[in-house]
């Protein structure tokens, strides 16, 4: 790519300025994968520039997680180290900011027994309840951005030469956290203006519940009272905004996981523990899932829903219209980061502690007294298409259209 170093020296500042918004004597944790040096040394870089006091990067590699998983002892599995907890309870103890680079293959661990993949990540996410906590409740500062990893990049382009598959996705990337603008900070101002006036305008009318309907869904889903809409920013508990996602074009909330009715249909591919699943349906009663079908990573998914007593519940809800730059670039990424910013979108598992008022200085009961669903978990799947129709249901019973065709009517 044509003065690739130069828009990834873009990317890295925008990463650190926006993403996580880095000062004078943060602490800094980036998780990234082995392939993509380059560009955790360029947000190293960047971030002592911004005067971080320290940058700490976590290399991950998909091979050596997969020799893991299907090898280890099953104690291995069942059981994360203690030290492994006590670092990441150390790094909410200084504040850390975290960013988390995607980039692996969406099968990266496909072959892996179910089951076995299922006991570690429900191992994980219980150990690592209070990393979680702190960032659904945006006690810290966090970012999940994307780098185009070589199988990642094949299975997005495959009818492309393998030696333009990498340029291929990195010109998405860079397309849509828009660092082809000649100021992308500026350009995310104006983006997180734009969402943050789209979720007030929700916010001033407070729908009880939204109905939606499209081919294959008719899902009713009850929203808590005094639940709070979303967009783009978010603030720390030391007030400093940042950007949870890049890209991002959603505005989101929490649905009250009690009151979740009907059935709905996923629109694209969940990459979900480095396998694909494909073609589902999910029914619900009461709030719980009572039903799962899928055409392809069935297993995998009722494992999922599994992993605990929240993950047969709902944690959020998500519009995004099909007009969304993501939506109209017509590729399937295979991956939450991109796709659920083509579609409206649903989340298995807990809810964010900020769609509530006051909800971040609740406890985990009160929280669940609201109507938030609390769970080891937290997994994002599409629904959204331009077939999608959604009406939101005041307290009185009226309905006025939210979404017509996959736009805000």
């Amino acid at each position: 790519m044509e003065n690739f170093e130069h828009y990834l020296e873009k990317y890295a500042e925008l990463i650190i300025k926006t993403g996580i918004n880095v000062s004078e004597n943060h602490t800094v944790i980036i998780q990234i994968a082995v392939d993509q040096a380059p560009l955790a040394r360029l947000l190293t870089k960047e971030a002592y520039k911004q005067g971080a006091k320290e940058v700490i990067v976590k290399w991950k590699d998909d091979a050596i997680q997969k020799e893991f998983l299907q090898n280890a002892a099953e104690e291995c599995l069942e059981n994360i180290p203690t030290y492994v907890v006590d670092e990441a309870d150390s790094w909410i103890e200084r504040g850390a900011s975290r960013i988390s680079v995607v980039s692996s293959a969406p099968d990266a661990l496909e072959g892996v027994p179910a089951d076995r993949l299922a006991t570690w990540q429900k191992a994980t996410n219980t150990a690592l309840f209070n990393s979680r906590k702190a960032t659904q409740s945006n006690q810290v500062s966090w970012t999940v951005v994307a780098a185009a990893g070589k199988e990642w990049a094949a299975a997005v382009f495959p009818d492309l030469p393998e030696e333009k598959q990498v340029d291929a996705l990195w010109n998405e990337i860079f397309k849509d956290t828009r660092i082809y603008d000649e100021d992308p900070i500026a350009a995310w101002e104006a983006h997180d203006n734009k969402l943050a006036s789209k979720a007030n305008e929700l916010n001033e009318i407070q729908y009880d519940a939204l109905h939606y309907t499209a081919p294959g869904t008719d899902l009713t889903i009850g929203l808590p009272k005094d639940h709070v809409w979303k967009g783009a920013g978010s603030f720390n508990s030391r007030g400093e905004e940042f950007m949870a996602n890049m890209p991002t074009e959603e505005v989101f909330t929490a649905p009250d996981f009690r009151r979740v009715d009907g059935y709905v249909t996923s629109t694209k591919p969940l990459s979900y523990a480095g396998n694909l699943i494909e073609d589902f349906t999910i029914t619900f009663e009461n709030g719980r899932i009572v039903d799962v079908k899928a055409k392809k990573g069935e297993e995998v998914l009722k494992h999922l829903i599994d992993t605990d007593e929240g993950s047969h519940y709902l944690g959020e809800v998500a519009l995004v219209p099909d007009p969304s730059p993501i939506s109209q670039s017509n590729i399937i990424f295979f991956n939450t980061l991109f796709d659920e910013n083509a579609s409206n979108h649903l989340a298995i598992g807990a809810a964010y502690a900020f769609n509530v008022e006051g909800g971040t200085e609740m406890s985990e009961e009160e929280l669940k007294e609201a109507g938030l669903n609390r769970s080891a978990t937290h997994v994002d799947f599409m629904i959204g298409s331009d077939k999608m129709n959604i009406d939101g249901i005041r307290k009185d019973g009226t309905c006025d259209p939210i979404f017509r065709n996959g736009d805000w009517a």
